[in-house]
């Protein structure tokens, strides 16, 4: 009895251990920001998320995501605020949500950003499908970005060249988003915004270019791109402390920006398993 209680014991924590072991298949969403106030660097046009059409496209891609049936929705939003954004999907799950938003936030700006961004049109609708009862906050904002050093130091370095190559990306990203807003639907725009090409153009900006900026004992270039990285890195933490060993499937959504980072950080951690969007939204 006590040689079959002990190997009963011994199996029970090989299963553990094995259970424990296997990655938690993550599903990385990058997605350009869908209420676009014309605050980046590179102007693109506002995609439209409230016509009837893209309205229709959002319930399928919604029931797509909903279909790979994460434990868990990561967005970008401030960790430190939880409760507010508790608040909101309570709100959403409740059938209320417009209605709260028009009493809430009268002025335009505000009320357009809590209705059409995607963490209200993506997260909240297809955490609601997969009847989650939260949404989980883990961006980091304590940061700072140097942008207007990194340009000065690029102009007293006389770095004419970088300056103009950065130039070119900035027409170059708005030529090509802009034709895409135009032309492609919402689906091929997140697929297109998933792909390896891109997600490899937003990395190389700045290690490619910012990186670059200064004269030898400036420094100001590689502080921007660290500052960028650390940004990155402390929601890539959030995210390993929040997802726990029973959650078998996360979906982490973000600006592509944040994608083209967390994807590399995913590579090189064995708690993950990293699902493409365009194997989810194939269906």
């Amino acid at each position: 009895m006590k040689k079959a209680f002990l190997l009963l014991f011994g199996l029970c924590s090989v299963v553990q251990s094995i259970a424990q072991s296997k990655p938690t298949d993550l599903l990385l969403v990058g997605t350009f920001h869908f209420h676009n106030p014309g605050g980046d660097v590179a102007k693109v046009k506002t995609f439209d998320v409230m016509t009837p059409k893209v309205q229709a496209e959002l319930e399928n891609i919604t029931n797509n995501l909903a279909a790979f049936r994460p434990d868990k929705i990561f967005v970008e939003w401030d960790y430190s605020d939880q409760r507010g954004l508790d608040e909101l999907y309570t709100q959403y799950l409740g059938g209320k949500y417009e209605e709260y938003i028009q009493a809430t936030y009268p002025t335009p700006g505000k009320r357009d950003f809590y209705l059409k961004n995607e963490i209200v049109q993506l997260a909240f609708r297809a955490g609601k499908k997969a009847k989650l009862t939260r949404i989980h906050a883990f961006d980091y904002n304590k940061i700072s970005l140097p942008f207007d050093s990194v340009m000065q130091a690029i102009a007293v370095a006389k770095q004419e060249p970088l300056l103009k190559s950065l130039n070119d990306a900035r027409a170059s990203i708005e030529t090509s988003q802009n034709k895409k807003i135009e032309t492609y639907t919402l689906t091929q725009l997140l697929l297109d915004a998933n792909t390896k090409e891109n997600l490899t153009f937003n990395k190389g900006i700045y290690l490619d270019k910012f990186n670059r900026a200064g004269t030898a004992s400036n420094f100001s270039g590689p502080r921007m791109v660290s500052e960028w990285y650390r940004r990155n890195l402390y929601m890539y933490s959030l995210l390993q402390k929040m997802v726990e060993p029973q959650d078998d499937k996360v979906m982490v959504l973000v600006g592509s920006g944040h994608a083209a980072i967390i994807q590399d950080f995913v590579t090189y951690d064995s708690t993950f398993k990293l699902t493409e969007l365009k194997n989810v939204l194939k269906k």
